[in-house]
């Protein structure tokens, strides 16, 4: 007998939308014991659904029939009470952003016995077992620490906990590993699966990226435009895909080295040569604290034409590096030399000229565009505060959004009213308005949808190709890594370890740290099946 039976189940949308529903008569299954993967790209109804399950859908929305079958009863019609008391108790949730699902106000250890005590559970010491249970090390430490003052991963571990506090039966995982590290995203995964085949929870498991299905999903949900397009066991959809979408959403799946490097015409267009930043961690007025070294001795060269990955987990230094090199950042030592001419000793002033020459494209498209203004102008500001009139920077703006492939139109709109990759896409459009020679991209496809993941490679690729860019390209994702980059630096704790053609490096790696993050790419013993097919460019 199914543990969870989701029959016909319908969300309606507010009038006045594109759609009328955002889930619309969708049923699964979900058995004791088993990893259920719904797989979709943003929007198409994953989270609705899980919401929907735990009686958790936004005011705006609304249940418009179907059944969810739980331990007998329709969850559908039930009290606010009766959720209440099955929340947390016989089905728990693990939230995609765990810096925002927890309070930043209290210590993680009184939010984990928050839960145990609304359910009437004794907590002293419970908290640290769960804890311990999750692999964190240190529980007492950890249980008296604030969120912020925990890694990305030891935060997610700190929900799983939560979720797993009173034994529910079912656990959803909302994209708990989105943009996460490659090594720690495989410790969730793994952590997950042992719960699962501990415990017998049966666990929906909600991702965009299809290699986390193939590392633990058992059946496959596939949903599109909040309908289900395609369902079956994990070897048949993965192997087998029979709609076009999931053929397409298969397709864009990242996988292998694609790039051929070409002979650098002009020699070196960025050269870093000892580099080192250090920052100083709880200092007072008498004195700096404690040292943290974020890049020690980086040295790094990018031919002219080529793009150069920097691979590493966070905290390696990746993003540090890049900042040192548009002065976001000041190394206390090493040589920048940008043509030839070391840009670190330069004063703000003798640097402004070079800053119209390198580029830089930010992790988070909607924190670093200001939405208060028009992209237009965003686009613009760049041009007008080096001399170019207003009026031919916003028509060089407009031109600048049909070259990332957005329409004229968008530069009358403001940020909030694009999705994930087209904000992206602005950031890019952004960057190029002050015909750059060095592009650096910063994670820019860390936490999109698969589908529009490839575009914005292909689309960098495209540019890349048209304008005689070089770049470096910053990654956790070494899928993505193999995809773009000719050759690749790989970080650790601020140290280069190991760099060299993509190719060599991936296939014969000199380091062991190049060999863990290699071996805990999710579903590295799946290839993706030559399907045909491409996704519409959302627009």
């Amino acid at each position: 007998m199914s543990l969870l039976s989701v029959e016909n189940l319908s969300v309606r949308l507010p009038l006045g939308g594109d759609r009328s529903h955002a889930v619309k008569d969708v049923s699964f299954t979900l058995d004791p014991g088993e990893i259920l993967c719904i797989v979709g790209e943003s929007g198409s109804g994953k989270s609705i659904s899980a919401a929907a399950i735990m009686g958790l859908l936004p005011p705006a929305l609304s249940l418009d029939g179907g059944r969810i079958f739980f331990e007998g009863n329709d969850l559908a019609h039930q009290s606010a009470d009766a959720m209440r008391a099955l929340r947390g108790a016989r089905i728990g949730m693990i939230f995609q952003e765990p810096m925002t699902a927890l309070n930043p106000l209290m210590r993680v250890g009184d939010q984990i016995a928050e839960v145990l005590q609304v359910h009437g559970r004794a907590h002293a010491a419970r908290v640290q077992d769960l804890l311990a249970l999750v692999n964190l090390p240190d529980p007492a430490q950890i249980s008296r620490s604030y969120p912020f003052r925990l890694s990305g991963g030891q935060r997610q571990r700190v929900m799983i906990a939560m979720a797993l506090a009173l034994e529910p039966a079912i656990l959803i995982a909302d994209e708990p590993t989105t943009a996460l590290d490659v090594t720690t995203q495989m410790q969730i995964l793994e952590l997950i699966k042992e719960i699962q085949s501990r415990r017998g929870t049966g666990i929906l498991f909600i991702t965009h990226d299809f290699g986390v299905v193939a590392e633990i999903a058992h059946r496959v949900v596939v949903m599109q435009h909040g309908a289900i397009v395609e369902q079956g066991s994990a070897q048949q959809v993965l192997n087998v895909p029979q709609h076009p979408y999931t053929q397409a959403l298969i397709a864009a799946v990242p996988h292998g080295v694609s790039v051929t490097i070409e002979p650098s015409p002009g020699g070196a267009v960025l050269d870093l040569f000892e580099v080192r930043k250090t920052y100083y961690r709880g200092g007072t007025f008498l004195g700096r604290g404690k040292a943290v070294v974020a890049v020690d001795s980086a040295s790094l060269s990018i031919p002219r034409g080529q793009t150069v990955g920097l691979v590493g987990e966070s905290g390696s230094g990746k993003s540090t590096l890049a900042r040192c090199v548009v002065k976001l950042v000041q190394p206390e030592s090493g040589r920048i030399r940008f043509h030839g001419e070391d840009l670190r000793p330069l004063s703000r002033s003798a640097w402004k000229p070079y800053r119209k020459r390198i580029q830089m494209i930010f992790q988070d498209p909607f924190a670093s565009l200001n939405p208060r203004r028009r992209v237009g102008d965003i686009i613009a500001d760049g041009p007008v505060a080096h001399g170019v009139p207003r009026t031919e920077a916003l028509r060089n703006a407009a031109e600048l959004l049909r070259l990332v492939q957005l329409d004229a139109g968008a530069a009358e709109r403001f940020p909030h009213e694009f999705s994930g990759g087209q904000r992206q896409r602005i950031g890019i459009a952004r960057a190029l308005a002050m015909e750059p020679e060095l592009l650096i991209a910063d994670e820019p496809v860390s936490a999109l949808d698969v589908s529009v993941q490839a575009q914005i490679l292909a689309l960098l690729q495209d540019l890349r190709a048209r304008l005689g860019l070089t770049m470096l390209f910053i990654t956790h994702d070494l899928r993505v890594a193999a995809q773009i980059c000719d050759r690749v630096a790989v970080m650790q704790r601020g140290v280069i370890v190991e760099q060299g053609v993509t190719a060599d490096v991936f296939a014969n790696p000199r380091h062991a740290y190049t060999r863990a993050l290699l071996d805990s790419i999710p579903g590295r013993g799946w290839t993706p099946s030559a399907t045909a097919g491409s996704l519409p460019d959302p627009q």
